[in-house]
C-alpha cells in the first residue's frame, strides 16, 4: 500500500504538469531499497523514465565532497581548522566585498581572518553565489568575473555569516592538492567504487540522460539544448548520477557509513556545526535560475559539515537531526538517522525551488512516513 502511495504522488504530478518526468527512491529502516519512476526524460524524449536514468544532480554533489574531505580529515591529511592559502594560493589572500558604489566600482577589503576547510564546508567562508547574493551578482556584472574566477571576493569575513555559495567546489581544490588525484579519481576511488555507484560521475555519456528544461513564465518547458552538463569537476555541482546511485551514498550516512564513511565523518556530517547560527534559506538574485527557497518553514535549521539540519520534529515526516538538500535542478533528498529512513526526488528543470516540486517533494517524504 505504501509503494502505491508513493507511485501515486509521481504519477500525479506529471500529470499535473508539474515534471516532465520523475524518478524517486527510498532507503527503509529494515533494509530494503524501493526506486519509483514516473513520465518521460523530457518533452524532446518520450523515452519511459525509469530506475537508472541519469540527472545532472548538481549541488547533491556537494554532500559526496563534504564527506570525501572528512575522510581525508578522518586520516588525518587535512586539518579542519588549518588556514588553506599553503595548499591553496588563490585562497592565500581572499579580500571581502564592501559594496558596489553607485557607477558600478565594487568596494574591497582584506579579510580579517583566513579561511579555513571548517568554513568552507558549513558555507560560513564568505564564499557566494551570485544567484542569491545581489550584492555578488553586482559584483560580478561590473568587473566581468564569475563564480568560477579564482580569488573571487567573499560576501563577509569567514565565520561571520552563513550564505550558500562556492565553498564546496573549493574544497574539491583542496582535496586535489592534498592528494595529488583529480577529484573525479578520488572519488571514483574512496567512495563511488566502495559504494557500487557505477552510474555516478563527472561526464557521463548521453546514454539514459534526462533532459534539461526551463519552465517558462507561462509554466511551459523548453529544453535546454545543448544539455547543460558541466564538465569540470565541480565538487560543488558537477556530478551526474542515478536514483538508484544516489540512495546508495544516501544509505551510507543513514547507517554505519557501509565501511566508507568512518565514525569521525559520520559525527561531522551529522551534528551540528554552526552553533547558534541559522541556516539553509536563498534569497533570489535570478528569478530565472531560483525561486527563494525557505525549507521547512518555523523549524529551526542549522548546518554540519555536510547537510542541512532541522533541529526539530517536522510532524508526519523526518525527526530531528535529518539531514537535508538539493540541487538546483529541481533535484531533493532527505536523510533521517533517528528513524533510519532516506529518500530523494530527482526531476530536471529550472528554476530551482519550483512550488509545485516542492510540494511534490514533501507529499513524498509523507507518503514514506505514512503507516
Amino acid at each position: 500500500m505504501g509503494s502505491q502511495r508513493i507511485q501515486a504522488v509521481l504519477d500525479a504530478a506529471v500529470a499535473e504538469g508539474i515534471a516532465p518526468g520523475l524518478t524517486a527512491a527510498v532507503a527503509r529502516a529494515d533494509g530494503s531499497d524501493e526506486v519509483y519512476a514516473a513520465g518521460v526524460r523530457g518533452i524532446a524524449d518520450a523515452t519511459p523514465m525509469d530506475p537508472d536514468t541519469v540527472f545532472w544532480i548538481a549541488s547533491c554533489t556537494k554532500a559526496i565532497t563534504s564527506a570525501a574531505a572528512l575522510q581525508l580529515v578522518e586520516r588525518g591529511v587535512l586539518d579542519l581548522d588549518a588556514p588553506l592559502g599553503d595548499r591553496l594560493p588563490a585562497l592565500a589572500a581572499p579580500r571581502v566585498l564592501d559594496g558596489v558604489d553607485g557607477d558600478g566600482k565594487p568596494r574591497l577589503r582584506p579579510a580579517r581572518r583566513p579561511i579555513t576547510l571548517r568554513a568552507l564546508l558549513t558555507h560560513t567562508s564568505g564564499m557566494a553565489y551570485d544567484f542569491c547574493n545581489a550584492d555578488m551578482a553586482a559584483y560580478f556584472a561590473a568587473t566581468g568575473e564569475s563564480i568560477v574566477t579564482p580569488g573571487a571576493p567573499l560576501a563577509f569575513d569567514p565565520g561571520e555569516g552563513w550564505q550558500y555559495g562556492t565553498g564546496i567546489d573549493a574544497a574539491g581544490w583542496v582535496i586535489e592538492a592534498a592528494t595529488g588525484q583529480g577529484l573525479d579519481a578520488y572519488l571514483a576511488e574512496h567512495i563511488f567504487g566502495p559504494l557500487g555507484m557505477a552510474d555516478t560521475g563527472f561526464a557521463p555519456g548521453p546514454d539514459r540522460r534526462a533532459g534539461l528544461h526551463a519552465r517558462g513564465s507561462d509554466g511551459v518547458f523548453a529544453p535546454l539544448d545543448p544539455f547543460a552538463q558541466p564538465q569540470l569537476l565541480w565538487g560543488g555541482g558537477g556530478l551526474s548520477s542515478t536514483a538508484r546511485d544516489y540512495l546508495k551514498f544516501l544509505r551510507a550516512v543513514v547507517g554505519d557509513g557501509a565501511g566508507v564513511l568512518g565514525p569521525q565523518t559520520l559525527t561531522l556530517l551529522r551534528d551540528n556545526q554552526t552553533g547558534a547560527m541559522p541556516a539553509g534559506e536563498l534569497i533570489s538574485a535570478n528569478a530565472a535560475f531560483s525561486s527563494d527557497f525557505r525549507p521547512l518553514p518555523g523549524v529551526d535549521k542549522r548546518w554540519t559539515l555536510g547537510f542541512l539540519r532541522n533541529e526539530g520534529d517536522v510532524a508526519g515526516a523526518r525527526r530531528a537531526g535529518s539531514l537535508a538538500w538539493g540541487g538546483i535542478a529541481n533535484c531533493y533528498y532527505w536523510v533521517d538517522p533517528a528513524s533510519g529512513v532516506a529518500g530523494l526526488v530527482f526531476a530536471q528543470f529550472l528554476p530551482f525551488a519550483d512550488p509545485g516540486m516542492l510540494g511534490v517533494f514533501e507529499a513524498f517524504e509523507r507518503a514514506v512516513y505514512a503507516p
